[in-house]
């Protein structure tokens, strides 16, 4: 086993220096021959190979012991820390006598003890300290990529994909090299990732043919994230039956339709066999599914669980289902709804290796949502809460955007109040899953700062509880080690300085209020008030003369709010209640209705315009006073100021057609007088 070192491409959170602490120290590694504990020897050989540390031979001393239970008897600076089991991917790491001890009862475990050595750095090899037990608070924590093998004629190679081409496919055929994929691996090993799904969820006819002649594809790119623990998963098309196998139906409840379903699984743990599931987008936007055969949900993805249930897998079923030919001229209906009335009738229908993936938010991945309520109404269902790390709404990686903040609100949000359980308890068993925003640009992520993205995700999976600024500090440490003619503290502060709040800068000066969209129809970058106001896809403000804003309360309007449990059903209905950051998802009021904030709506419109794009370019300025210091390279330094530059344009474009819009909607104009067009 080789460690992955690119050339042209940057190290991101794992430059080599981020493994100085263990390999200029003596290691001794005591594991078994599996995939993840053959990579913990092999990362411990090369940190030491740069340097200059040594690794240890069983009975010999040791500054680092990285040690399974079950590999023999454990050395005494093991010994001294062990107890009770440890759990699957879970560790305890202790100081004692000198010793710095990694103690894990499976490999997976001891993968991600190393990398948290390599996170902490010195500060593991500093005073004593006794054990501390390291687990995983989700069992599942996937990424899933929207990479095609073709080019699609709209989408490109990956859909809603901002860094470039996909690191598995260019135009039809796999990547020849696939060193950058086990790079990869690498990285989200580090942030405790272990699920990857590697194709586009609109599964086209060419991806469908991963499943069967192109299965060797997914078996190669398995043996590139195998090493680091990743197993891997494949969207497919409910309707492969027909399309792959030549019945003339892919009804669920069809014997034959089962029996082919359970073939074909057969054959690919029989190539793969540490596969890790199905991803199926069903019965949405044009995607194949049970509602043609009168069935439910349920029965389509039971199905596909049935026939990877001998095997261990799991079948992801996204519950992003909607009308999107919707009347716009028809006020009662509600495309936030629509998860919820398909997906709460079946709770507890669907089989225990079957995990409902919902959206976090009711809509489609917003600058500002409320919780979805289907993760709230399903206690008797796996549920996964899904993600986008790929900024479609937020920026598309040509803004700052660390939305680790808005993650940690999700995560934490409670359905019943402040005793109920948080969104992360709901999802122990289903998990948490992301849109990854990884393509083949040197900088993985296009913008150097939405690696943020990437390594927060990771994070927060194993650990929702964690602050987002810690996480970010942990991030600009691992990522940009300045040696010493450099100033780390001026780089930290600035960089905590451009992305602590940069997802609410963005909030300011796009959409206000939790109303949504108003994105340029298509690919979603840039303000368009109406862009999809009279369209079928049911993302409506409802802006009028004397208000804006979407009914959606019991009393009077489309009835959402009933979709959640007391008190939020009452908070969401009240007008007088309803928080301010999300009054226009739920209620539609004039311009002159006052905000709990003191400000009528039409001004904190012109106002979160203006400030937004004031703190736009006030990250612009702060970022060009680190222009020729030491403390960033010259190349990401020039990157990132190009990218900021667009940020600033964009923000001034959205304040002023935004503010323009509702001066002109509304007659009202700012109270200081600003110019608005």
């Amino acid at each position: 086993m080789t460690i992955p070192h690119l050339i042209g491409v940057h190290p991101a959170w794992l430059p080599p220096e981020a493994f100085s602490a263990i390999g200029s120290r003596r290691t001794l590694v005591q594991a078994d021959e599996s995939a993840p504990a053959r990579t913990v020897r092999a990362e411990v050989a090369d940190a030491c190979a740069r340097h200059g540390g040594a690794i240890a031979g069983p009975g010999e001393a040791a500054d680092l012991v990285l040690a399974l239970t079950s590999a023999g008897p454990l050395p005494p600076a093991a010994q001294a820390v062990a107890g009770p089991e440890i759990g699957a991917e879970g560790f305890l790491l202790a100081r004692q006598d000198g010793v710095t001890v990694v103690l894990a009862d499976d490999p997976a475990g001891l993968l991600y003890g190393f990398f948290e050595v390599v996170r902490q750095g010195a500060a593991a090899f500093g005073a004593s300290r006794p054990a501390e037990a390291h687990r995983p608070a989700l069992r599942r924590r996937m990424l899933d990529h929207w990479d095609n093998i073709d080019v699609h004629p709209v989408m490109g190679q990956v859909e809603r994909g901002y860094s470039g081409g996909s690191i598995f496919w260019r135009d039809g055929v796999q990547h020849e090299d696939l060193s950058r994929v086990r790079a990869y691996a690498r990285l989200l090993a580090a942030t405790g990732i272990n699920a990857v799904g590697i194709n586009n969820v609109n599964v086209h006819a060419t991806e469908a043919r991963l499943l069967t002649d192109r299965l060797g594809e997914v078996a190669a790119i398995a043996a590139e994230f195998r090493p680091y623990g990743i197993r891997v998963h494949l969207s497919v098309n409910f309707a492969s039956p027909v399309a792959l196998g030549g019945l003339d139906t892919a009804d669920p409840l069809d014997e034959r339709v089962r029996e082919w379903w359970a073939r074909t699984t057969g054959r690919v743990y029989a190539v793969i066999p540490d596969f890790g599931g199905y991803v199926v987008k069903a019965d949405s936007e044009g995607q194949p599914g049970p509602f043609a055969y009168g069935r439910s949900h349920a029965d389509g993805a039971n199905v596909l669980a049935d026939a990877l249930a001998p095997h261990g897998g799991v079948v992801h079923w996204r519950a992003f289902v909607y009308n999107h030919r919707q009347d716009w001229r028809d006020r009662s209906t509600d495309r936030a709804r629509a998860a919820h009335d398909h997906f709460a009738p079946l709770d507890g229908q669907f089989r225990d290796n079957a995990i409902l993936q919902v959206k976090h938010g009711p809509l489609d991945f917003q600058t500002r949502e409320p919780v979805s309520p289907v993760i709230g109404a399903m206690p008797n269902t796996r549920l996964a809460v899904e993600l986008q790390v790929t900024q479609e709404y937020t920026g598309q990686q040509r803004h700052v955007c660390y939305l680790a903040p808005m993650w940690s609100e999700v995560l934490g949000f409670r359905f019943r109040g402040p005793d109920g359980r948080a969104v992360a308890d709901v999802t122990t068993s289903g998990g948490l899953v992301a849109v990854s925003n990884v393509g083949d640009d040197p900088y993985w992520t296009g913008h150097p700062l939405a690696q943020a993205n990437l390594y927060a995700f990771g994070r927060l999976a194993w650990q929702p509880g964690l602050d987002p600024a810690a996480v970010l500090d942990e991030w600009i440490g691992l990522t940009f080690p300045v040696g010493q003619d450099g100033d780390a503290e001026r780089l930290r502060g600035t960089l905590h300085e451009l992305m602590d709040g940069s997802w609410r800068t963005y909030e300011r000066y796009t959409a206000p209020l939790g109303v949504c969209f108003m994105v340029r129809p298509g690919h979603h970058y840039g303000p368009d008030v109406d862009g999809y106001e009279y369209t079928q896809w049911g993302t409506y403000h409802f802006a009028d003369r004397d208000g804006i804003g979407v009914d959606r309360t019991r009393a009077t309007g489309t009835g959402y709010t009933g979709q959640y449990p007391a008190p939020w059903s009452e908070v969401y209905e009240s007008l007088a209640e309803c928080p301010d950051e999300l009054l226009l998802f739920f209620h539609h009021v004039p311009y002159g209705h006052v905000l709990h904030s003191g400000t009528t709506v039409v001004q904190h419109i012109y106002d979160a315009h203006f400030a937004g794009a004031e703190e736009a370019a006030a990250m612009r300025a702060r970022w060009a006073e680190l222009d020729g210091t030491k403390t960033v390279d010259a190349a990401l330094h020039g990157r990132v100021s190009e990218l900021l530059d667009e940020q600033v344009r964009s923000a001034e474009e959205w304040r002023d057609q935004v503010n323009t819009y509702f001066l002109r909607k509304s007659g009202v104009p700012d109270a200081h007088g600003r110019r608005i067009h």
